[in-house]
């Protein structure tokens, strides 16, 4: 009785997340439209870093709790899924067309951050306060140059009219509204962060494993919903580039913010899965950034690849 309570506290944190995810990004893009702040901006900020909150949540609760290796396991196995997965499921729906500033500089970029990790890991075997101040301050950066070239890029009068479009068919709430659904969501989000990590925690105890496979199957996977539903219903609409730079944005904000916050938060620790599990991540972004190069985009070939060999990885971790 005790574990199908844990269960139903686990399934409702999922629900408290990804609903409060959707109401924070709904509240704050309605401001930022009354603001008149870039349609784009917007997309690359508050919409991308909207779908990675149930993560920014999990971790940062968990670290607080002393549950550094859900932290850890958490964000990195959500970037192999958001990687892996979420790219090769949607690459089933429609080949997925990838820019050249994806191929060129955020792919690399991600795969800088998970080398960063990867290195503060090996040398230090956690992330510190100091650490954790690099990893935001990298972010930091990344944000200014996606913001950057978004402002300085020519933009062609189809490209105009498909932001006035989008401007459009944003619905824009009353202030009030707004505010009731930043807070609401937030609110959610901070409960549902509370009610995974105690579920989790609680399941790998009753099961006798540990954290880390929890935190790389049921919750990783659980916390990657936002990225997955996003990345198809955009690849469903043909809205190619949304898709990947979702999952790739996503990948980014969860080393470099979240474990960044967390690290400031309290020291994290890393264990010898955590590092395997981060030179994964690393080989299988470097596996995609060579499929995206080879031909600039994703096809449906590549997306079963790409599902098979997030299966194989799954079935090692589940085995380990």
């Amino acid at each position: 009785m005790e574990m199908f309570l844990t269960v139903i506290m686990l399934l409702a944190g999922f629900v408290l997340l990804i609903k409060g995810a959707d109401f924070f990004v709904d509240g704050s893009s309605s401001v930022a439209r009354q603001f008149r702040i870039p349609g784009l901006v917007i997309g690359m900020t508050i919409v991308a870093m909207g779908t990675s909150l149930p993560e920014l949540s999990v971790s940062v609760t968990a670290s607080i709790k002393g549950s550094n290796q859900l932290a850890v396991s958490n964000v990195v196995g959500s970037n192999i899924f958001n990687l892996m997965v979420v790219l090769g499921a949607s690459a089933l729906f429609s080949v997925l067309a990838v820019q050249k500033s994806v191929i060129r500089i955020d792919l690399p970029f991600s795969i800088f951050a998970a080398a960063v990790l990867a290195v503060m890991a090996l040398t230090m075997g956690e992330v510190n306060r100091i650490g954790g101040v690099i990893l935001l301050a990298l972010f930091a950066y990344f944000i200014w140059s996606m913001i950057h070239r978004t402002l300085v890029s020519r933009k062609t009068a189809e490209e105009i009219k498909e932001e006035e479009q989008e401007d459009k068919d944003i619905k824009i709430l009353p202030f009030w509204l707004s505010l009731i659904y930043i807070i609401g969501g937030m609110a959610a989000i901070k409960f549902g962060g509370d009610f995974v990590v105690d579920a989790a925690v609680k399941i790998a105890g009753a099961l006798g494993v540990s954290q880390t496979l929890i935190g790389l199957t049921i919750v990783a996977c659980g916390t990657s919903l936002p990225e997955l539903a996003t990345s198809i219903a955009a690849a469903r609409k043909n809205e190619l580039d949304m898709a990947v730079g979702n999952a790739v944005g996503s990948n980014v904000f969860n080393i470099l913010a979240i474990l960044g916050i967390a690290a400031v938060i309290t020291p994290v620790k890393v264990t010898t899965e955590n590092i395997i599990d981060t030179l994964v991540l690393i080989a299988f972004s470097a596996v995609v950034w060579l499929f995206c190069f080879r031909k600039r985009k994703i096809t449906k070939p590549y997306g079963i690849a790409m599902i098979a060999m997030y299966a194989g990885y799954l079935g090692y971790i589940i085995w380990r």
